[in-house]
């Protein structure tokens, strides 16, 4: 005998791998269907034995990716098509239907392990992410939420990372902004047209971050890129490049957001309560 669901799920469930979740539960429950994202959610055609059927259901929010966050999960009974595979289709744009989406997330322990593994393709490239986390809000520029529709449009996935993508067993099956220093953005470091270019420009080391810590180091302001716009960094123990920072914008007393690198630099500089040190390290 063999039982089929319709199932509607909203929520934060795009661009938390909540795709590959899906296909991950039907292979474990020997299911067939289909799974795919829409600009109301996340929807789901799934059939096979009702007992599998049923484990299945209950596994969607018992072990929903730690990123997503389920609000409603809606199984209508339907009769069974007669899949023979479960597969994640296209994306389907529903007028007017709109879904909140994850916020950008901190590069996880698999994908820091890579970047300073000197034996690993993305050895050192800061845009290294996974499913598990990287960009999200800030790349995406419609729903439902794929690669054509966010920033990294313009970038077409090498053969190893198209690979990575579409296999099922990679953590980065279908993770939208995929990349690697063959086929991703990179880094460049350049003069502001607006100021003088430093007189070692062209001693600084070649690798980007170097001469940025270079940089940095002599007292210079970098306009600082990231994925959701610019920061304006310069060394917080430089009196001179503070005042000129504050200077610039227009900020004689209000205070800067200060970066440090652990714990135990902080508590060189500041007074930190212990609640203050949780939070810090959460």
């Amino acid at each position: 005998m063999t039982s089929a669901s319709r199932i509607h799920i909203t929520g934060v469930v795009q661009g938390v791998g909540f795709r590959p979740f899906i296909y991950g539960l039907a292979q474990r429950y020997a299911l067939a269907g289909w799974v795919r994202n829409t600009s109301a959610g996340v929807d789901i055609e799934v059939e096979g034995c009702p007992d599998a059927l049923n484990a299945f259901i209950q596994a969607i929010t018992a072990e929903a990716p730690p990123l997503s966050r389920i609000e409603s999960v809606e199984v209508t009974s339907i009769p069974a098509n007669g899949y023979t595979r479960f597969e994640i289709q296209h994306s389907a744009a529903i007028e007017g239907a709109y879904q909140p989406i994850s916020p950008d997330v901190a590069t996880c322990d698999d994908c820091l392990a890579e970047v300073f593994d000197p034996e690993d393709r993305r050895y050192r490239y800061p845009f290294t992410n996974c499913t598990n986390c990287g960009p999200r809000f800030t790349i995406i520029q419609d729903i439902p939420y794929d690669r054509p529709k966010t920033t990294m449009a313009s970038f077409v996935m090498c053969p190893e990372c198209q690979a990575e993508y579409d296999d099922p067993l990679n953590r980065r099956f279908h993770a939208q902004p995929n990349a690697c220093p063959v086929c991703g953005p990179h880094l460049q470091l350049l003069p502001s047209p607006g100021q003088d270019v430093p007189s070692d420009w062209d001693d600084l080391p070649e690798d980007e971050i170097e001469a940025a810590r270079d940089l940095l180091r002599a007292g210079y302001i970098l306009a600082i890129k990231g994925i959701g716009g610019f920061h304006l960094a310069c060394d917080a123990t430089n009196p001179t490049a503070v005042r000129e920072l504050r200077s610039r914008k227009g900020r004689a007393a209000k205070p800067f957001a200060v970066m440090m690198p652990d714990l135990d630099i902080v508590c060189r500089f500041c007074e930190v309560s212990y609640s203050a040190a949780q939070a810090l390290t959460a």
